[in-house]
């Protein structure tokens, strides 16, 4: 039996009976400060950065990435332009910091194939995904190349027709990938790869389709898209075709890449300056 002193605040005994008096009442009031408890922890959590930064951390992200994100951004995380899923090797657009990938993740991108995480993924799970998408992307400032950016970029220019099918910040070609960001989504070594062995690895946006309609008529261009029911292509003078696949006779693929390789064309202090210059290429606006 609980006596009460009218001369003393006895705060414990009062919040006692107020709990019996008024359990409803009570019980909200706790549940809604547990509630804003854990808005104010996330916010915290969010502001102070990734505390799941550890090499296992970034381990059991992509072990996750593999089971569910590989699907539309490979296993690689290079991600598809055919069905929209970004490369996520380089500069990501939609997220700058650490907190803003966070977001990303646990809420999606409206308007996009981009879903939010299955709500029964814990935070910290989520907070490992983050810390294996931010260990892909090369910081620039931590690789010292021997070549010369500014030997390349007059090399690119002058020695090379690479600006006759690739484009940088709106000049040159449409028949090979856009080099204006090239830095962001290839490594030195991988850049060298290209340059020297481009049919190692070809995307399918590259490939050359080789089209024969009906009335016999031959078409010939690179693979910018394909369903079951259509094809469509553009040719060396970027001229777009599009065809229905029931009324072609024939079509073929050559999965090989229509860039040549530059083994044997350059010195090696020369092959050393193109990477570098190449790998300086990145996207100047603010993301």
């Amino acid at each position: 039996m609980f006596i009460l002193n009218p001369n003393k605040k006895d705060l414990s005994q009062h919040s006692f009976i107020h709990f019996f008096l008024y359990p409803r009442t009570t019980f909200y009031s706790l549940y809604f400060g547990l509630y804003l408890s854990q808005l104010t922890l996330g916010a915290f959590a969010a502001d102070a950065g990734n505390l799941y930064n550890t090499i296992f951390d970034v381990r059991a992200g992509e072990k996750y990435f593999d089971r569910q994100c590989s699907r539309c951004h490979g296993i690689d995380a290079k991600g598809d332009d055919e069905i929209g899923a970004p490369d996520l090797t380089g500069r990501l657009r939609r997220a700058n910091t650490t907190a803003g990938i966070f977001n990303v993740l646990r809420n999606g991108v409206p308007g996009t194939a981009m879903i939010a995480l299955n709500p029964e993924v814990p935070d910290s799970l989520a907070w490992q995904l983050v810390a294996y998408i931010e260990s892909l992307a090369s910081d620039p400032a931590n690789i010292n190349l021997p070549g010369s950016p500014t030997r390349g970029r007059k090399l690119y220019s002058g020695s090379t027709d690479c600006a006759g099918c690739h484009m940088i910040e709106g000049l040159g070609g449409r028949n090979g990938p856009d080099l204006t960001s090239i830095g962001e989504r290839l490594r030195p070594e991988q850049i060298n790869s290209a340059l020297l062995r481009p049919n190692e690895k070809v995307t399918p946006r590259w490939w050359t389709v080789s089209v024969r309609d009906q009335n016999g008529n031959f078409y010939q261009g690179l693979r910018m898209s394909e369903d079951s029911f259509s094809l469509r292509i553009m040719d060396v003078n970027e001229e777009l075709y599009s065809f229905s696949k029931d009324r072609l006779k024939e079509w073929n693929i050559d999965k090989s890449s229509t860039m040549p390789s530059y083994q044997g064309k350059f010195t090696d202090s020369e092959l050393e300056d193109l990477v570098a210059f190449l790998f300086s290429l990145r996207n100047k606006r603010s993301l």
